[in-house]
C-alpha cells in the first residue's frame, strides 16, 4: 500500500511539470456470466477444511451449501483453535446466497469476533434500483453506520463468488473475469486457470486445476497472493485454499465432504 501511495504521487508529480494529461479511460465492469445450464449444484453439502499457519494447525472453516429452489444458500464459519485462540480468538460467520440460474448474488452478511473487535454487517443489492446497502454494526462500542452505492445489473459477492467461479468452464492460460461487490465498490475480479496439480489433502488426494484470483483493488488484492485449487472434473470442488500475507501463509485443507 505504501509503495502504490507513493507511485501515485510521483505520477501526480510528473502531470503537473509535463502539462495536462489525456483524461484515463473509463474502467469497463465485465457482464456477469451466468452458469452453464449443464452445470449442476449440490442440493446440500457440507465442506470442513483445517487452516494451517506456518506449521501449526490454527484453526477450522467450515462451508455449508443448501439449494432452495433455484437460490443457493452459502454460509461459512471461521473458528481458531489451540494455543492460537489463546493468543488471538476469533469466531467469525459469514452468510451469503446467488441465483443458481444466473449467478447473481443476493447479499453477503458477516459476523467478525477477532479478538476485541465485534463487528457485523449486511450488504443487501437492489438490482431494480442499481443500488446496494449496506449497514455496519459495532458491537463494542453500540454504533451503527449505513451505506448505499451504485451495482450493476448482477454481481457475485466475495463468499458466492468461490462457487460461482466453479460453475465456469477452466481451461488452463485462461482467466474468468466477472464483478465483484467490494466495500461498496464494483471491482472486476480475474481466475486465472495456472495449470493442473495433484493435491493431497485429508480428505484424499485430487487432480486439480490451481486458479490464482487477482484484482486491481478491494478485498482481493489486499489479501495478497491467493490461490484456490478445484477438482479437475465436471465438479470443480473446492480442495485447497492458500492465501500468502505479509504476516505469512495460511492454507485451507479439505478435510470432509458431506452430502446431505
Amino acid at each position: 500500500m505504501l509503495t502504490a501511495t507513493l507511485g501515485s504521487l510521483a505520477v501526480s508529480s510528473a502531470a503537473q511539470l509535463l502539462g495536462p494529461r489525456t483524461p484515463a479511460a473509463p474502467v469497463v465492469i465485465p457482464t456477469l456470466v451466468a452458469p452453464p445450464s449443464q452445470f449442476t449444484y449440490p442440493q446440500r453439502e457440507t465442506l470442513t477444511f483445517t487452516v494451517d499457519w506456518r506449521v501449526f494447525t490454527a484453526g477450522t472453516a467450515v462451508f455449508q451449501l443448501e439449494q432452495q429452489g433455484k437460490h443457493m444458500n452459502v454460509s461459512a464459519t471461521a473458528d481458531t483453535v489451540g494455543a492460537v485462540t489463546m493468543l488471538f480468538p476469533v469466531v467469525d460467520k459469514f452468510q451469503s446466497g446467488f441465483d443458481t440460474l444466473t449467478g447473481c448474488s443476493s447479499g453477503f452478511s458477516k459476523q467478525l469476533q477477532e479478538g476485541r473487535r465485534k463487528i457485523a454487517s449486511e450488504l443487501t443489492f437492489d438490482y431494480a434500483h442499481g443500488k446496494q446497502n449496506q449497514t455496519q454494526r459495532n458491537l463494542v462500542k453500540g454504533t451503527q453506520t449505513t451505506q448505499q452505492a451504485n451495482v450493476p445489473a448482477c454481481v457475485t459477492d466475495s463468499l458466492s463468488a468461490i462457487f460461482y467461479a466453479a460453475s465456469q468452464p477452466m481451461v488452463i492460460g485462461q482467466r474468468i473475469g466477472f464483478p465483484l461487490a467490494d466495500s461498496m465498490r464494483t471491482v472486476t475480479v480475474y481466475m486465472k486457470v495456472e495449470g493442473k496439480e495433484e493435491v493431497k489433502t485429508p480428505a484424499g488426494t485430487f487432480q486439480t486445476l490451481r486458479v490464482q484470483p487477482t484484482a486491481e483493488e478491494g478485498v482481493v488484492r489486499n489479501r495478497g497472493t491467493i490461490r484456490i485449487w478445484y477438482t479437475d472434473d465436471a465438479r470443480h470442488l473446492p480442495v485447497q485454499i492458500q492465501a500468502k500475507l505479509f504476516w505469512g501463509t495460511i492454507t485451507f485443507h479439505l478435510q470432509s465432504v458431506e452430502l446431505h
